[in-house]
């Protein structure tokens, strides 16, 4: 039988292996009942301590800038650590979404080649870690002088469950705006940080993780 896995992730982008045959077979025969039991089909559950073993981790820096409140789009700096070893794999962005898309690092991955709003991998070894760089359009104004970040959904998807997926995301604002409310809330396992230009969050989480920031224009936030 075929086997794949999906990974949804930042920025509206995709990665998809279609030929996962190389992917830790180890893993994929471990049938066991308590495994079964254990996979999470799609409910979010933040973590509170790193698996025991490697695990696929994503990493987003975000700048959003006085230009990003007229038009929407945002610097995204992004890299994944510890990907999953497959011969094929493609991220795959909203083509109305990105621009400017380009590969500023890649190791343990034969080719990782940008196709429009793609990058197309070959060779994808255990322990591969890839970087990216291209501007999202991802802020979006509520009106009355309020916006609102949107990121994800992030997931780490294996046929029709989802396993541990470590994500982090960094954004820095201008001086113009603040946040005022980011959802989910804090909890164990996802506590944002929160000071002057500066969000940031680190967690880990199985199932589906999607993000919302919501700024303010000082003025506004006061009224």
């Amino acid at each position: 039988m075929k086997r794949s896995i999906a990974l949804l992730l930042a920025a509206q982008a995709v990665l998809t292996t279609p030929l996962a045959a190389a992917f830790d077979e180890a893993w994929l025969e471990d049938d066991s009942e308590a495994r079964a039991l254990a996979v999470n089909e799609g409910e979010l559950v933040f973590l509170t301590e790193a698996p025991a073993k490697p695990a696929h981790e994503h990493m987003n820096q975000l700048e959003v800038t006085e230009r990003s409140l007229s038009d929407g789009w945002v610097v995204l700096e992004q890299c994944h650590a510890n990907l999953d070893a497959v011969p094929a794999a493609e991220i795959v962005f909203r083509q109305d979404r990105v621009r400017g898309l380009e590969v500023t690092e890649a190791q343990a991955i034969g080719a990782a080649v940008v196709e429009g709003p793609t990058v197309q991998l070959r060779d994808v070894r255990r322990g591969a870690t890839l970087c990216l760089r291209a501007e999202t359009r991802a802020l979006y104004p509520l009106g009355n002088g309020f916006y609102e970040l949107r990121n994800g959904p992030y997931m780490r998807r294996f046929l029709d469950g989802y396993y541990p997926l470590r994500v982090s995301l960094d954004i820095r604002y201008p001086a113009s705006i603040e946040v005022v409310d980011y959802q989910p809330e804090s909890q164990p396992g996802f506590r944002p940080e929160v000071s002057a230009r500066h969000v940031r969050f680190d967690t880990w989480f199985e199932g589906r993780l999607q993000t919302l920031i919501r700024f303010a224009e000082r003025e506004a936030s006061t009224l």
